[in-house]
């Protein structure tokens, strides 16, 4: 129990830095210059996010609060059970974040292709860096729940094979056991996954991990790359 309370407050901090980038990612959907890049009304899909994030956080405050009341074998069984709604929330959630987004990057993609030039052309490349950093959120999501069964149970089960390797978690001198990794760790693998285009400090362990990194560098090299290319025609 002493753990688990350590755990819960180490990381409480986490699931609202997780939500805030949800948020954040409905405004930048907000911020599209370009109306037709998304699926209907522009605030359409910023609206379904946070729909589906007021859930999320109401089952989040709930999972929490029980876990420093839990005492007997029954009460963590029926704990388990929220943690795995949360999770296939958080899941749905991210998956639903990344279709909107992936919808838009092959939008965007698709004017710059057809030679947008000028101010339209302009407009074209600040929405697709818009798109490319709102990927780094959504895989820095993917990342966060998919490691060690999810932040709702990282560090409460027995669960004990990591799905990344942080540096943290090597060496004998300064090796912290109590260590878990939190939602700034997993941002950060993102970013450096889609700025290097390859692993940086940290390794992918589980084959869920690796194919989520390899997408993610794809995608990255695949809208760096072209926005790049097409950036010295519209500029120039």
């Amino acid at each position: 129990m002493r753990e688990a309370h350590i755990t819960l407050e180490t990381h409480a901090f986490d699931f609202w830095l997780a939500r805030g980038a949800v948020a954040l990612i409905a405004g930048l959907q907000l911020l599209f210059i370009h109306h037709d890049l998304t699926l209907g009304p522009r605030w359409l899909a910023p609206a379904v996010e946070i729909a589906l994030l007021a859930p999320l956080s109401v089952a989040t405050a709930w999972n929490q609060r029980n876990v420093r009341r839990a005492t007997q074998d029954h009460h963590w069984l029926r704990i388990g059970q929220i943690r795995q709604i949360i999770r296939g929330v958080a899941l749905l959630l991210t998956a639903l974040i990344m279709a909107i987004n992936s919808q838009a990057l092959v939008a965007v993609l698709g004017a710059l292709l057809h030679g947008a030039k000028g101010p339209n052309g302009q407009s074209l490349l600040l929405d697709a860096l818009n798109i490319w950093f709102t990927n780094v959120v959504v895989f820095a999501l993917w990342f966060w729940s998919l490691d060690r069964a999810g932040p709702a149970s990282r560090g409460l089960t027995a669960k004990s094979a990591p799905d990344f390797l942080f540096p943290q978690m090597l060496g004998a001198g300064d090796k912290d056991p109590a260590w878990t990794p939190g939602f700034v760790d997993y941002f950060y693998v993102s970013f450096t996954n889609a700025t290097a285009f390859s692993p940086t400090d940290t390794m992918p362990l589980s084959v869920g991990a690796k194919l989520l990194m390899t997408i993610e560098a794809s995608v990255s090299l695949l809208t760096v790359g072209l926005v790049a290319a097409r950036a010295v025609n519209i500029l120039g």
